[in-house]
């Protein structure tokens, strides 16, 4: 027969909830809780507690982690991994797209939209040519990414464009704003790149009627659109694009301004269907004589119908500045 513990049943009789229990000092609660030598009780649990604490918690999360895992799987067999379920007005981007800006000022600065820089000083401007050369290597070595350069096409106005291929951006078309004419920074002329964020399905409505062009439209591309007009000209299916200055200063000091290859986004690249290969088409902008010493206010456009423009918002425009030492 094994002979009983008598300190445990010192123990055990002693157990009573309505009697004071025995003062003992903080080491000495501290060495029971992690240990205690009269119950075999460790962190304050028998290892049979903790046994049965464990396997419920192992059961609870499994059958957990399980329900989550046929939920997943049920979710996702509604995704396409190219096709948003939710498009245009069902989604959080909706139907108004936006626009950016190459190059973007250096990211420690990202509220900055400031091109600054001097013409006459090669390591002071070498950050802005790097910076286009960084974002353009894409469009000029489609192959060196996974997946880019397959389903491209050379498209013209007026071609149908099969829905499983892509236009090409030629990169060929942007006169002076290359990398050999070092996008024209050495001469203080510099080029900035335009795109329209990516929206599936979206489909632009065109301005190709002087008769619905809006008033607050540049005189500069009335007169372009008009003249495509005259012509009967298919390029009329452009989202057009316009460049100023903000303020009556800004439009003094700006200069004249030349767009590459032409003053907008042509109407083959759209819809956008996420293929394999797509490419964002580009303008290239270039300020050819900005005023040099003074912060000049530039806001560009997209024209179309379905495209509205809001300052704030900064859909259907954006804003920065140059400033040329």
């Amino acid at each position: 027969m094994v002979a009983k513990d008598p300190r445990k049943e010192l123990v055990t009789e002693s157990m009573n909830p309505y009697e004071k229990p025995p003062s003992v000092t903080t080491r000495q609660s501290i060495k029971n809780f992690l240990y205690n030598p009269l119950t075999g009780a460790f962190l304050g649990r028998t290892p049979s507690r903790w046994g049965k604490i464990g396997i419920f918690y192992l059961i609870f999360y499994g059958v957990l982690a399980a329900l989550v895992a046929i939920c997943y799987c049920a979710f996702s067999t509604t995704l396409d991994p190219r096709i948003p379920k939710w498009q245009l007005e069902r989604s959080i981007i909706g139907t108004n797209p936006g626009m950016g800006f190459r190059p973007m000022p250096p990211a420690d600065n990202v509220e900055s939209t400031l091109i600054w820089f001097k013409g006459t000083n090669a390591s002071n401007y070498d950050y802005w040519i790097q910076s286009l050369k960084a974002f353009l290597k894409p469009y000029k070595e489609p192959g060196s990414e996974p997946g880019r350069g397959q389903n491209g096409i050379t498209c013209d106005y007026g071609q149908e464009v099969p829905k499983d291929k892509v236009c090409t951006v030629n990169v060929r078309d942007w006169g002076p704003c290359t990398e050999e004419g070092f996008f024209g920074y050495h001469k203080s002329s510099p080029c900035v790149f335009l795109k329209l964020n990516k929206i599936y399905g979206w489909i632009p409505e065109y301005y190709n009627e002087t008769k619905d062009l809006p008033s607050k439209m540049p005189e500069q591309l009335k007169g372009t659109i008009r003249r495509l007009e005259q012509e009967n000209s298919l390029h009329l299916n452009t989202i057009w694009v316009s460049c100023e200055g903000e303020n009556p200063a800004d439009q003094e000091n700006i200069g004249p301004i030349r767009f590459y290859p032409k003053q907008g986004f042509p109407g083959y690249y759209y819809p956008y269907y996420n293929n394999v290969g797509y490419f964002s088409p580009l303008v290239a902008v270039q300020f050819e004589r900005p005023r040099p010493g003074i912060i000049i206010n530039v806001e560009c456009k997209a024209w179309a119908k379905n495209i509205k423009h809001h300052r704030n918002d900064k859909i259907g425009s954006v804003h920065f500045e140059l400033l040329i030492d």
